[in-house]
């Protein structure tokens, strides 16, 4: 059989691409099918992304947010503002140096990330539940062990 040629770059498909593809769908198909399921919250996707960081690293700074997104420090800065003013968000002064504040996420942010995850959770259950339980194993596992090597090639 012959290779299934890209349309777009006239050559055989790239096995790599191809999963890369794939995988762009599926995340794709999730946040719409979350999108479509409105929790009339205001963030805007990257605050969801920055105030959920926090959510899961209490305390961090936004020097860690900025390590961990590869966001411009501006950037950053602007998004712990607008967390903060919005209530989502407190700074705290760290106990050892005085010149570190430690965001942590505050009882609104975390009532408001339980019900993004409730909506998340329903989409993904939908979604995966093609898979069974030795095939989601599989997939995890899968995705952990490129998610460590990206890492590992990072360092």
């Amino acid at each position: 059989m012959p290779n299934k040629v890209d349309s777009v770059n006239q050559k055989p498909e790239d096995p790599v691409a191809g999963v890369v593809e794939a995988l762009h769908a599926v995340v794709h198909r999730l946040r719409a099918a979350a999108a479509a399921e409105p929790l009339d919250d205001g963030l805007a996707p990257m605050e969801g992304r920055a105030l959920g960081f926090f959510l899961r690293h209490p305390g961090a700074t936004a020097s860690q947010l900025v390590e961990h997104s590869g966001r411009d420090k501006a950037q950053v800065a602007r998004l712990v503002a607008a967390l903060r003013e919005r209530g989502l968000l407190e700074a705290r002064t760290d106990e050892h140096d005085r010149r570190v504040s430690r965001l942590h996420p505050t009882a609104a942010a975390a009532r408001l990330h339980q019900r993004v995850m409730q909506v998340r959770g329903r989409s993904a259950a939908q979604a995966f539940s093609v898979l069974d339980a030795a095939e989601l194993q599989q997939l995890r596992s899968l995705l952990e062990r490129i998610a460590a090597g990206m890492r590992a090639g990072a360092g």
